[in-house]
């Protein structure tokens, strides 16, 4: 497959090279904004990059004063600056940072701590309830609780505070922090994918990993010191968080959304230019478009507008902008491109976007490999396809049938070390070299790589979220009438996907325990069990249909339930 270099840019070994890079060339740049809304006054905070290298520094050097160099350092809050310069201080110079979701519930935060062997947390003021629950414990390894707030009960370090600390350690000649020197490739950053606390893997990566990644990006991407990159993503996740370095890296200014109802609103507030994201936000966005357009009565002038700079283009005369001026003044008027991954973007979405002069680069890589292997470009790009490796990166097919499609294989340096104290799992994902993705797809003659399905069992949300049906099937196989279960993604109008459930239930128990109820009555009994468990996960992994049946799912001769097939008759039926 090919690849293709369009921009030539300083080549980084490590994020704290990328970083120190970007404050010698930009320290008066604001490298975040922070809005602050207090009593109704909503006021503003610029922080150049000289500031935010002088807090991280700072930071960096109080954390080995409390004892954490070369330990493993928690971080879990909604996205916010205290959140990207405490990864980058532990990155950078103190130990290995561990990204939590944000969404975790209580026992999921305890058994992740426990898992990832963390010496201490870094976290704001929503978890404060349940990390002193944790702290009560004898039996807790986590030594230091840092907290982004100021904590009311004093029972919590705070950051600010030790933001000071090291500012006065580092005026008295503490240079540990400073002088560090990075190892560029052992684990700096353990991630934990999706699933429960006992499926979900460690993936292990290094400052080679990611730092490849940003190489790569750039050489297909251009971006400006100029832009203004709005996060929307959660940092906990590998495309957001290397997104925002790739962003900090190229000395771009960064802000943070307000929430899903006001993205329009911060798009013009901040004149925002550039962002990542996921499918969801941007169709949500185009449909808001469409609507405008529909409601003005304008459809038959934003059509002929797209023929004539469709027309025009092809000369090279690009007047999209002018003549979409309106709609790009609705997403705020400084909006130049978009990157969205984690799912497929609807084609027409795409198409629509690029029409109007925004540009969309399409990617699909996976935790596992930093994240992103393939993407479009300024100069490559064919709708429905993902795009063409990026530099260093090699794709193959495997073991394709007659059609081409097969497993995705990736070969490069941004592909993880492996699987944190899960040798087994490794060797299955890594062989040779190269990193079975579980994904489906093809090569066409051009090289464009087109993703067919999952040969895992995986459930993508247009959200991004990644869903795994045997986490939810293992808590419903507990229940006492249950024989078997499966659960499943049904698509919705909006071309999403709600979770389901098929439960087989057991005759014999049902007949015993429930003698006298039908089986709506045993089918609302089971819904309520449903509910239950429901309360124990996330809400985007919440089951919200459910089927009711005594007759046997479809198996192999080893008894394993033929997913597909069960999906396809329950789609059909």
């Amino acid at each position: 497959m090919k690849s293709i270099v369009l921009y030539k840019t300083k080549q980084i070994n490590n994020i704290r090279e990328g970083i120190e890079n970007a404050v010698e060339k930009y320290p008066a740049h604001n490298a975040f904004i922070i809005k602050n809304n207090k009593d109704g006054e909503i006021t503003y905070k610029n922080i150049t990059y000289k500031e935010m290298q002088e807090n991280i520094n700072c930071l960096g050097t109080a954390l080995i004063h409390l004892g954490l160099k070369n330990k493993r350092i928690a971080l879990i809050s909604p996205n916010r600056y205290e959140w990207a310069i405490s990864y980058l201080a532990v990155v950078n110079g103190v130990g290995v940072i561990v990204p939590l979701d944000k969404s975790l519930p209580h026992g999921e935060l305890e058994n992740l701590l426990e898992r990832s062997s963390a010496d201490a947390i870094i976290f704001s003021k929503e978890y404060e309830e349940t990390i002193l629950s944790i702290k009560k414990k004898s039996n807790s390894q986590v030594s230091q609780f840092i907290s982004m707030d100021e904590a009311e009960d004093g029972d919590f370090l705070s950051l600010s505070k030790l933001i000071e600390l090291g500012r006065k350690l580092v005026k008295e000649g503490h240079q540990e922090y400073i002088n560090a020197e990075i190892d560029n490739e052992k684990m700096s950053i353990m991630l934990f994918t999706s699933g429960t606390t006992s499926a979900a893997k460690a993936v292990m990566l290094s400052h080679k990993n990611i730092a490849s990644n940003i190489n790569s990006m750039n050489s297909c991407i251009k971006i400006y010191d100029t832009d203004v990159n709005i996060s929307f993503l959660p940092l906990h996740h590998t495309f957001g968080c290397t997104g925002l370095l790739l962003f900090l890296c190229n000395g771009v200014t960064n802000v943070f959304c307000d929430g899903l109802r006001y993205v329009q609103k911060n798009l013009q507030e901040y004149k925002v230019s550039v962002f990542v994201g996921v499918p969801l936000l941007l169709e949500s966005m185009h449909k808001k478009i469409m609507k405008e357009i529909e409601k003005q009565g304008k459809q038959k002038k934003v059509k002929f507008g797209k023929f004539i700079s469709g027309l025009l283009l092809k000369f090279g005369i690009d007047i999209r902008r002018k003549i979409f001026k309106d709609i790009i003044n609705q997403l705020g008027g400084n909006i130049r491109m978009v990157v969205s991954g984690a799912a497929a973007i609807d084609k027409a979405v795409a198409m629509d976007f690029d029409s109007f002069g925004i540009r969309t680069i399409q990617g699909y890589g996976l935790t596992e490999t930093s994240p992103v292997l393939v993407a479009e470009n300024d100069k490559c790009k064919k709708y429905g396809s993902v795009g063409i490796p990026l530099k260093d990166i090699e794709i193959r097919i495997d073991n394709p049938n007659e059609l081409g499609i097969g497993e995705i294989v990736a070969k490069g340096p941004n592909v993880m070390l492996g699987y944190y104290n899960n040798e087994e799992a490794t060797k299955e994902v890594l062989v040779d070299g190269w990193f079975h993705t579980g994904d489906l797809g093809y090569v066409d003659k051009e090289g464009y790589l087109f993703i067919t399905g999952r040969m895992k069992n995986v459930i993508v949300m247009k959200n991004g979220k990644n869903i795994y049906p045997e986490e939810l099937e293992t808590l419903i196989a507990k229940l006492p009438y249950v024989e078997e279960n499966m659960v499943f993604g049904i698509p919705t109008k909006d071309d999403d996907l709600d979770l389901a459930v098929k439960i087989v239930y057991n005759k014999e128990y049902v007949k015993e325990a429930y003698p006298d109820k039908t089986l709506e009555e045993l089918k609302d009994i089971i819904w309520t069990d449903i509910k239950k468990i429901n309360k124990t996960m996330p809400p985007y992994k919440y089951i919200r249909e459910l089927i009711v049946t005594d007759e046997p799912m479809i198996k192999t001769t080893t008894q394993k339930v033929k997913r597909f097939e069960e999906i396809k008759n329950i789609l059909k039926n």
